[in-house]
């Protein structure tokens, strides 16, 4: 399983994603994501043990 974070201009954490497709929808929506960065495999898997990615928004 693959997760992703995806900052803004500031190089802050705005959300994690586990698709491309999720990421899109975030754009979509206007979130002001720069830069995509894929979590290391460590990174993936603690993501999914403590919670699932779309729970991660630090904007909502």
């Amino acid at each position: 399983m693959t997760f992703y974070s995806c900052f803004d201009q500031k190089g802050d954490v705005i959300a994690r994603c586990q698709t491309n497709g999720e990421i899109e929808v975030l754009k979509r929506m206007g979130r002001p994501i720069a830069e995509v960065r894929e979590l290391s495999r460590e990174e993936s898997v603690v993501c999914s043990l403590t919670s699932s990615p779309s729970e991660f928004n630090e904007d909502l």
